[in-house]
């Protein structure tokens, strides 16, 4: 209940009641029942509510009639998230893939709508009674759903190219993964500085964004941070998101975030393990990232420590962020880092610029016309200092 309630706000709601229902099985034709059905009605009416929501999904029928006898709209699961991402999506390709959510959802619903689905008139010279306005409807859906998936296919073309031009360079992509609302994106905005649009909302990410950190071996990686799984997230999201996901699929080492303050955070983590499994990136190297370490009380903090495959941070308050770069360095195996004794000529200054920028530099001495360094550089700097490296 306090995920629909989130959800509800993050959608702009104002709650006036809420009511639970314990049921062996579903009502095939309410879900809820006619007593509960009617009780709910009532209470609706008395305070003016103009919009019921269900946390759960409702076939067409049942929400037709759910509707008749509260006289108010009604809105289920699946629906609400899908107003939420319609809001929040920003770019051109998070509006296409909303959209194609949309209709994908509303093809199966379209089915007696009443009145404005009769029969158009079929004049003479027409064979058969005419097309039925359900029907020129389903058609132009169809027609809209084969054209938005060849807008996104497009995209995911570009967005395909861009990767290979990024994969040419040999630069590690780290992704955030996690529930939706567990500070995916000030943890992204703490440590690429990008000014992400932050926000205790749900689903307030939708747009991939990836950017470059500089790690603390002066090695580069790309982050990206990724849309906010959620329990049931709908199957046809899930497809039309997979552009986005790919990045995930795509990733070298995966960030799955927790909000260490969530009496949930078992089940949140589940499910995003679940989602993972979906996309065939469970087996992927991961570090797990508790977040939010600061709204914890302050003994259950003290009692927190960081292992192999966890740290400890807090994204909004700036703590534990050396220790998670570390820990990333640590985990890269592409490029890696070796420590390396060099004499450089003084003459070098574009080499001795590039060893400043891209290595970790412990020791600098001038001798006789030469920098004696002792540094610690990815494998793809060593190989361009090669010819001035001291066994």
């Amino acid at each position: 209940m306090d995920e629909l309630r989130a959800l509800a706000t993050s959608a702009g709601a104002e709650i006036a009641g809420e009511f639970l229902q314990h049921r062996d099985r579903p009502d095939p034709a309410t879900l809820i029942g006619k007593g509960k059905l009617e009780e709910i009605a009532g209470a609706a009416a008395s305070v003016s509510a103009d919009l019921l929501l269900f946390d759960h999904d409702l076939t067409a029928s049942q929400q037709r009639n759910i509707e008749k006898v509260v006289n108010t709209r009604v809105l289920d699961r699946t629906q609400l998230i899908l107003d939420i991402f319609a809001t929040h999506a920003r770019t051109r390709e998070g509006q296409l893939q909303v959209e194609l959510a949309q209709l994908e959802y509303l093809l199966p619903r379209l089915g007696g709508r009443g009145v404005e689905m009769s029969q158009l008139g079929g004049g003479i010279g027409t064979r058969g009674p005419g097309e039925t306005q359900l029907e020129t409807d389903r058609r132009k859906i169809y027609r809209r759903i084969r054209h938005v998936q060849q807008q996104l296919e497009n995209v995911r073309r570009i967005r395909a190219q861009q990767r290979q031009r990024r994969e040419s360079v040999p630069v590690a992509t780290v992704a955030l993964v996690g529930y939706t609302n567990a500070g995916k994106s000030t943890l992204f905005n703490a440590l690429t500085q990008a000014s992400v649009f932050e926000s205790p909302k749900m689903f307030a990410t939708l747009d991939p964004t990836i950017r470059g950190v500089v790690l603390p071996s002066r090695r580069k990686v790309l982050l990206s941070d990724t849309v906010g799984f959620i329990r049931n997230l709908p199957h046809t999201l899930g497809s039309a998101f997979r552009a986005t996901l790919e990045e995930v699929q795509r990733a070298t080492l995966i960030l799955q975030v927790s909000d260490a303050s969530s009496p949930l955070s078992v089940e949140q983590d589940a499910q995003v393990e679940k989602v993972l499994k979906e996309l065939e990136a469970d087996g992927k190297p991961r570090l797990h990232v508790m977040n939010k370490i600061d709204l914890l009380p302050p003994r259950q903090r003290e009692s927190l420590r960081d292992d192999a495959t966890m740290v400890q941070v807090s994204a909004a308050k700036g703590v534990g962020m050396s220790t998670l770069l570390e820990r990333i360095d640590q985990m890269l195996e592409g490029d890696p880092v070796s420590r390396v004794r060099l004499q450089v000529p003084q003459k070098e200054g574009k080499l001795l610029a590039m060893l400043e920028a891209r290595s970790r530099i412990y020791s600098r001495h001038y001798k006789d016309g030469l920098v004696e360094l002792e540094a610690e550089a990815p494998e793809s700097v060593v190989r361009k200092v090669r010819e001035w490296v001291v066994d």
